[in-house]
């Protein structure tokens, strides 16, 4: 019997969708959704875990199975789940906020132990709802709510987050970009560990135009460092900047027409060596350009628990009730009146 043809509406709740008029949201989960039937995996197969805030929403709006995480949580959450259901795809929504503030230790460790769940960390910058207060991917300087003078803290970077923890896949694109934010859920889907893609994605109400620098057409061929394995990295509307060696290391950005061919830099997304993906994150101005976009890193390596839940099946079969209550009173135990 042949698998039922997926579409769209498979995987589109009956939930009313609901944010801000213009949030860069709509534009991420009609994206998800029209992506989903390429997996050939049916809703009942997939789970979206998701945190806080604004981007925390998105579980209500698959139908597939979901759950809506207490702050921060999401990666504990489905690190549990992907270690217990081998047969699910297993996704992360969160924002920048959830994510990188009391999440920064669980995204973290998901990272470095290539745990088998795809992550969208949706980054607007700033905390949209709980009404506009500083995030930590705000720019210094920021005014906002809790930092009316300015903020003072220096922003967490993403992809340098990530990359700096062990990820093996690594991607950024653009909330607008009908293409390429597609493009990198394929990849991601493709991966077989842990992987992260960081959206920007623009909040109409407390950061709006924020990334308008690389969504708009008549702006984002100038600010676009586009990142394709085995291509050199090229950018501007006729080519002409680049991307080369800085002199001591490290990487800079030069005038296509002053510099050797030779001398720029092709991309290698493969490399075991993360240190080329990082450099790259560290190139450009995130607030008005030039910004690289892409996959900044994708290595195969073994994922975290990988047969885990077979090998506990051939040792253990199923365990039902009564394994589990012995497993929680085995060894020594204490009555605390």
């Amino acid at each position: 019997m042949s698998a039922p043809t997926l579409s769209k509406a498979d995987f589109q709740s009956a939930q009313e969708t609901r944010w801000c008029p213009g949030c860069g949201d709509y534009s991420i989960l009609a994206a998800v959704q029209g992506f989903m039937p390429e997996l050939g995996i049916p809703p009942e197969r997939i789970v979206f875990v998701t945190g806080i805030g604004c981007a925390g929403r998105f579980s209500y709006y698959m139908n597939t199975y979901g759950m809506h995480a207490i702050h921060g949580r999401a990666p504990a959450i489905a690190t549990g789940l992907a270690a217990s259901r081998d047969d699910l795809s297993v996704w992360i929504v969160s924002g920048d906020g959830d994510a990188l503030s009391i999440g920064g230790n669980h995204l973290i460790h998901a990272l470095r132990r290539n745990v088998p769940v795809k992550i969208l960390l949706f980054n607007n910058r700033i905390y949209g709802l709980t009404k506009g207060q500083a995030s930590p991917t705000s720019e210094l300087g920021k005014v906002t709510k809790s930092t009316p003078r300015g903020n003072i803290d220096p922003p967490v970077d993403v992809v340098s987050l990530a990359l700096g923890a062990g990820a093996t896949f690594v991607a950024r694109t653009v909330d607008r970009d009908k293409q390429h934010l597609p493009d990198m859920l394929r990849a991601a889907a493709e991966h077989r560990g842990t992987a992260l893609v960081e959206i920007l994605q623009n909040c109409p109400v407390f950061n709006d135009n924020a990334f308008d620098h690389v969504a708009e057409k008549d702006q984002a061929p100038d600010n676009r460092i586009s990142l394709v394995h085995g291509e050199p990295i090229v950018f501007g509307a006729d080519g002409e900047r680049c991307v080369v060696q800085r002199p001591g290391g490290g990487v800079e950005i030069a005038t296509t027409a002053s510099v050797d061919r030779a001398s720029i830099i092709v991309h290698d997304a493969h490399a075991d060596d993360p240190s080329l993906g990082f450099a790259l994150s560290q190139l450009g101005d995130m607030s008005t350009g030039p910004v690289p976009l892409g996959i900044f890193r994708a290595v195969d390596s073994p994922p975290w628990g990988d047969g885990l839940v077979t090998a506990a099946r051939d040792a253990h079969g199923d365990v039902g009730t009564e394994e589990l209550d012995a497993l929680f009173n085995a060894g020594d135990t204490w009555t605390v009146a």
